[in-house]
């Protein structure tokens, strides 16, 4: 590890020592992995990593997320959540996420304050800020911590120290909820989430592990990174009727590639 990422692993211990007892709101993704590393470096059975398992969360990733925090070895709670259960939610506005986070802030806040956790610490990164984030502000309202802000990481340096650090998965691609998918304004249920979720399993299973099935109605478009663009045309045939399966029409090809988009 070099002396900048070593200076701000210490100064997260170092805050996460002061509060004495955290609670990480923990997605199984690479920033809240490393924070859950951290604070259980510094607090170990002090910590606690909760994980909301709602209807937008792919069964793979509840999957990975317990895996890697049992290699963490930080305790683990994953409770039932449903963000459909918010009327704001399921119209699906472009503020979205925002709803998500304040459903989340309702389910962490009442475990932190019972049991006595100081504070709930999230995996914002520096890099998060730049972009327009209604659920960073859901999270800010309800007084969430932002540890790798505060350290001044960036997502880049946030993988460098996840690895250095041993995380096996430090290089794990950036995922985001299957409510991502779906258009804004078109309503979100369970069965589009579904259709999504075994869609991008399909593709996954064929080797394509970043990967975002968009959905548009009766047309899935699909997207990977543009080095993987000519293999997934090889197999445009195959892709076409397993998706047909599952209830899409049409399936288009991006020809620009997988963009994070969410």
């Amino acid at each position: 590890m070099d002396a900048e990422l070593q200076r701000k692993y210490d100064a997260i211990r170092e805050a996460v020592g002061r509060r004495g007892r955290v609670l990480v709101a923990y997605s199984g993704g690479v920033d809240s992995g490393l924070v859950a590393k951290i604070v259980h470096d510094a607090l170990g059975d002090d910590s606690l990593a909760v994980l909301a398992d709602s209807e937008s969360l792919a069964r793979h990733e509840v999957d990975a997320a317990t895996t890697q925090a049992m290699k963490i070895g930080i305790p683990l709670r994953v409770i039932a959540t449903s963000e459909l259960e918010s009327e704001e939610y399921r119209t699906n506005p472009t503020n979205r996420c925002y709803f998500c986070r304040e459903g989340l802030a309702a389910e962490l806040v009442p475990i932190a304050r019972r049991e006595g956790f100081a504070a709930i610490a999230d995996g914002i990164n520096l890099s998060d800020l730049g972009d327009v984030r209604p659920g960073i502000r859901a999270m800010d309202e309800a007084g969430f911590w932002h540890p790798l802000v505060d350290a001044g990481l960036a997502k880049l340096e946030v993988r460098s120290l996840a690895r250095d650090l041993g995380l096996s998965f430090w290089d794990k691609p950036s995922n985001a909820c299957l409510s991502s998918r779906i258009p804004h304004g078109t309503p979100i249920t369970v069965q589009l989430l579904r259709q999504v979720e075994i869609a991008e399993d399909f593709l996954r299973g064929r080797g394509f592990l970043q990967v975002r099935v968009r959905h548009h109605g009766a047309t899935a478009r699909i997207e990977v990174p543009p080095e993987h663009i000519a293999r997934l045309r090889g197999m445009e045939a195959e892709i076409a009727r397993a998706l047909r399966a599952m209830g899409y029409r049409d399936t288009v090809i991006d020809s620009e590639g997988y963009r994070s988009l969410g």
